[in-house]
């Protein structure tokens, strides 16, 4: 099969084509696993971060790529849940060990034996590729493939951080960073949520334009002070400036929930100026947001088929993921980027 195979980390600044396109044997499921011929491949930041090694896979080479969609070509002897045809889906959770507190408690997200997909097993940068068939999705007719790809990571993440906020109806809601997943949490949070206000802050004029076309009341520039004080915060972006900004338009007693796996280096010195009285006395929170469990993504599944909410995606060919991840790098960004690779 051919693959865009990540041989060891680097800086995309020194080499913008850090990914090579390799042959490579076609995948055999294990007894719980079945094999996915891949339709469509999300590209998401967390690429970025693995790539760059803020999120390093445990070894190399490895095939990148956790927002899978694919048709069921083989079931392995012992998987008796998904049938050869089905479309389904896989997320960042490849794996959990299913038995600590963790699990039983449907955090699977949190288990220390966490196994990522793109970093801990190959992922969807390939024709194929394997799944415990437990961690696979069924994807809603509703969505084409590219259509639903953004939806397991950009979606659920979204839907998690979105949870974790504590939003109530009415409540004023910030999303700072305006790409893949937060033009998804806006659609969502309209659809869930409609007497709540809705404030972005981008650093891109167009996608503070993009915001206001999905229903964003104000965006603004990321050091802006929003028209009034937030009651929640989701932070969708790769680096540390936005956070001290965005706790400044927080309220009393108001939330910040931060959605990235790692933080870029270039501006932690921004944190310097993180000044406690003005930006967390007050009793502001700042929460975490660490992957997604399995309950994230079907419950958002089947929120986004109800809606529906539909990615605005821009497509490109296996062998241009490059090219897609550079302009995810330099934030040429509208909506989600795809690779489309089956028919």
């Amino acid at each position: 099969m051919k693959a865009m195979v990540l041989h060891g980390i680097c800086s995309l600044a020194e080499n913008k084509t850090p990914l090579e396109m390799t042959d490579l044997p076609d995948p055999v499921p294990g007894e719980k696993e079945v094999l996915l011929r891949v339709l469509a491949c999300g590209v998401c930041h967390t690429e970025l971060d693995e790539i760059e090694g803020r999120t390093p896979p445990p070894r190399f080479p490895i095939v990148l790529g956790h927002e899978v969609v694919g048709r069921v070509e083989e079931v392995g002897s012992r998987a008796d849940r998904l049938r050869i045809g089905d479309r389904v889906g896989v997320g960042w959770i490849f794996w959990a060990c299913g038995k600590c507190a963790y699990c039983l408690a449907n955090n699977e997200n949190l288990c220390e034996q966490f196994r990522a997909t793109g970093r801990d097993a190959n992922g969807g940068y390939a024709e194929y590729m394997v799944v415990p068939e437990d961690f696979a999705f069924k994807v809603p007719d509703v969505f084409s493939d590219s259509e639903a790809a953004p939806l397991f990571c950009a979606g659920a993440i979204g839907y998690r951080s979105l949870r974790l906020t504590g939003i109530e109806d009415g409540g004023s809601l910030g999303l700072t960073g305006f790409g893949a997943s937060a033009h998804l949490v806006l659609k969502m949070a309209r659809y869930r949520y409609p007497n709540s206000k809705i404030f972005v802050f981008a650093r891109s004029e167009k996608e503070r334009k993009f915001a206001q076309e999905l229903g964003a009341v104000w965006a603004g520039d990321t050091e802006e002070m929003s028209p009034q004080r937030l009651d929640y915060i989701i932070d969708t972006t790769p680096v540390w400036k936005p956070i001290v900004e965005a706790l400044k338009n927080l309220k009393p007693g108001g939330r910040l929930v931060v959605n990235a796996i790692r933080k870029e280096e270039l501006d932690k010195d921004y944190l310097l100026r993180l000044d406690y009285p003005a930006h967390l006395w007050l009793e502001k929170e700042i929460k975490s947001v660490a992957n997604v469990a399995r309950r994230d993504i079907g419950e958002f599944l089947e929120l986004a088929s109800q809606i529906p909410i539909v990615p605005e995606v821009q497509e490109f060919s296996l062998q241009d993921a490059n090219r897609a991840l550079m302009e995810l790098k330099e934030r040429k960004i509208r909506g989600a980027k795809v690779l489309r690779i089956g028919a």
